[in-house]
Parts: C-alpha cells; sequence; structure tokens
C-alpha cells in the first residue's frame, strides 16, 4: 500500500486521490471524539465558515501541497493566491490549476510572496496559513518567517484581514516558534481590537481595528 501510495504521489490525480479520503477521515474523527488535530474537510468548511462571516472574496494560503484547500475554495472565492516553496508541488498546482485565472500559485519563500501579495490587495483577505511550517528551520535556517507574514498582513493598509493559522499545536516554543500564548499575548497587545484564538487546532486572529 505505502508502494502504490509513494508511485501515486508522482502523478497529477494523487490530490484527487487524497480529496476522496476527507469524508472518511472526518468521520472517523468524529467517531474518535472529535481529538486536538482538525480533518481536511473541518478546514475547508472552517475557511468557508470565516469567509462567509467577515464577507471576504479573496483567499490567500502558504502551502499549497497538493492543492486540496485550493480545489475546494475554487468556486467560493473571486481570487486565490497559494504559496508554495517546493518547486515540484508549486509547478504541479500550476499545471493544475492554470485553466482558472482567478487561481494563482506562486512558487517560492512565503515570507516574501506573502508581501508581494498584500501590495496587490485592495480588500480585506482570509489568509490561510500553516503553523507546522514556522517551527522547522530547514528553509534557509530562517526562524522569523511566521512573525515576518503576521507583521506584514496586520500592519497592512487594507484593515480587516482574517488570519486562520492550521496546525497550531506546531506553535510549540521548539525551533524558533512561538508557543500560542505568547503570540496571543504579543498580538493582542500590539493590535488592540485582535483577539486571538484556537479551535480544532486552529489559530484563529480576526479582529478589524
Amino acid at each position: 500500500m505505502k508502494a502504490f501510495r509513494k508511485l501515486l504521489q508522482r502523478t497529477p490525480l494523487y490530490g484527487a486521490y487524497k480529496a476522496l479520503g476527507h469524508y472518511p477521515d472526518y468521520w472517523y474523527w468524529k467517531l474518535r471524539g472529535e481529538p486536538a488535530r482538525s480533518p481536511h474537510l473541518l478546514k475547508q468548511r472552517t475557511v468557508q465558515e470565516y469567509a462567509q462571516r467577515y464577507g471576504l472574496r479573496v483567499l490567500v494560503e502558504t502551502g499549497t501541497y497538493y492543492g486540496e484547500m485550493v480545489a475546494a475554495m475554487r468556486k467560493r472565492f473571486d481570487e486565490i493566491y497559494s504559496v508554495e516553496y517546493a518547486l515540484q508541488l508549486a509547478r504541479r498546482a500550476q499545471k493544475k490549476f492554470q485553466r482558472w485565472p482567478h487561481i494563482h500559485i506562486l512558487e517560492g519563500d512565503s515570507q516574501v510572496r506573502v508581501p508581494e501579495v498584500l501590495k496587490s490587495l485592495r480588500q480585506p483577505a482570509l489568509f490561510w496559513l500553516d503553523a507546522g511550517y514556522y517551527g522547522w528551520a530547514g528553509l534557509q535556517g530562517d526562524k522569523q518567517r511566521l512573525s515576518t507574514e503576521l507583521d506584514a498582513i496586520l500592519r497592512h493598509e487594507v484593515r480587516g484581514h482574517i488570519i486562520l493559522m492550521d496546525d497550531a499545536h506546531g506553535l510549540n516554543g521548539q525551533n524558533g516558534a512561538p508557543t500560542v500564548e505568547e503570540l496571543k499575548r504579543r498580538i493582542e497587545s500590539e493590535f488592540p481590537g485582535r483577539s486571538v484564538d484556537v479551535k480544532y487546532d486552529i489559530l484563529r486572529i480576526v479582529g478589524s481595528k
């Protein structure tokens, strides 16, 4: 089975294969009593819920991976920007979504790409970030990525951006990553009107001031 999965990962079909497992994974998560780490289907519903609640029509994602979130949100946003550091994954996603002009797959370092996207935004956006990525020092040894991106978003001239951060358990104080409590204190202190909460392993930064 593992050999088959590795073989499938090399094909354009792997994204669809993973998507087929979203509903079984969701119900298995329910049967286990909804443990901390949330299934992808719940993540999709959370993104959709916050977009609807705050009237957001632009999605900015870091960590395209196999494009599961982009595919799920394709019809729900007017513009989608997704940043992927790994060249092979970025090229695969660019090819997969090339027929949709409102989907922009950006290859490169997210702490460079996110500020670039912000320069083009004229309306509030929903940001879907991957917290597990920020505790990993493997990308150029950079441990300030999270602060760089959050500061760029929260200090942007356009007010009302909403930030959802996946895999909040990655904010554990290790490998340069802050803890959730440290991040909460800093954001709520430096950006009055903002509030930080975690539910189902998704950190949520809301508020418009």
